[in-house]
């Protein structure tokens, strides 16, 4: 049962954090010091990306019309729309898919520490607040707008994210927005770029691990991720509407604080 509630804990901080552009590398790292999974390191590594699986999911019921071309509601232009989104979609997530399936260990191995962490918390909270203190304004305010060149240019940015505490919400975001896009525009290609980069990442991290976890590891998996995929709905929901009155900058304040938090627990305290 006590592992049940860790998982149920970190579902949660998953499902929150996923979303909102602060970073849940930054997040799990803390969480991880006082909530730690009684499994091998193999699991738990496998663990954290995979309940991620629970927040594809809820991007997907959320949106599941506007992201389905075969939809019978929807005209044939529509249609068109849809498949159209979902190139520009699949074009995003070229350079970030490459450049973490050939240096996925290595980047690992040389990024992932509690220092990198908090500085791309602190560095990119800076950048948000910039930003959104000198936003131009928007050119690019719905997806037929947004070109396929500029969807490819938005994940690059989204490579950023390969580097623990950058966010790949936040990155997508950050990019999007600094290409000339509105924030809502910004935040819903964030939503859709999700879905293949991280059902990619959770295939290639079980792949990885060989799928030889005992039952009782997969029904803590399944409860994670199910928990996951509840708290995501209800983030999601809440950024949308979050976005059409407010801007980004309590994000970016929240992210240099909990930099320096990062940088206190692990060097000072």
């Amino acid at each position: 049962m006590v592992e049940f509630l860790k998982a149920i804990i970190l579902g949660i901080v998953q499902g929150i954090t996923e979303w909102l552009p602060i970073s849940s590398t930054g997040h799990m790292i803390l969480v991880d010091e006082f909530i730690k999974l009684n499994f091998s390191d193999l699991f738990v590594n496998t663990f954290i990306v995979v309940i991620q699986f629970g927040s594809i999911l809820a991007v997907v019921t959320l949106y599941f019309n506007k992201l389905n071309p075969f939809s019978t509601s929807k005209t044939l232009e529509q249609k068109k729309d849809t498949i159209s989104l979902w190139l520009k979609v699949l074009i995003a997530i070229i350079p970030s898919g490459v450049i973490g399936v050939l240096y996925d260990d290595i980047i690992n191995e040389i990024f992932y520490n509690p220092t990198v962490v908090a500085l791309a918390l602190i560095i990119y909270g800076i950048i948000m607040i910039y930003i959104e203190r000198n936003k131009r304004k928007s050119k690019v305010k719905n997806f037929s707008s947004l070109s396929y060149k500029l969807a490819f240019s938005i994940g690059i940015f989204q490579c950023l994210a390969l580097i623990p505490g950058t966010s790949r919400s936040g990155s997508t975001i950050i990019g999007a927005m600094l290409l000339g896009t509105s924030r809502f525009v910004a935040t819903e290609f964030s939503f859709f770029m999700a879905i293949p980069t991280m059902l990619g990442a959770s295939g290639l991290k079980l792949l990885k691990a060989g799928f030889d976890f005992s039952g009782f590891e997969w029904a803590v998996l399944g409860v994670g991720s199910l928990v996951a995929y509840i708290v995501s709905i209800v983030v999601i929901k809440f950024l949308l509407d979050y976005i059409r009155k407010n801007d980004f900058k309590s994000f970016g304040y929240y992210r240099i604080v909990l930099g320096f938090i990062v940088l206190a627990y692990f060097y000072l305290l």
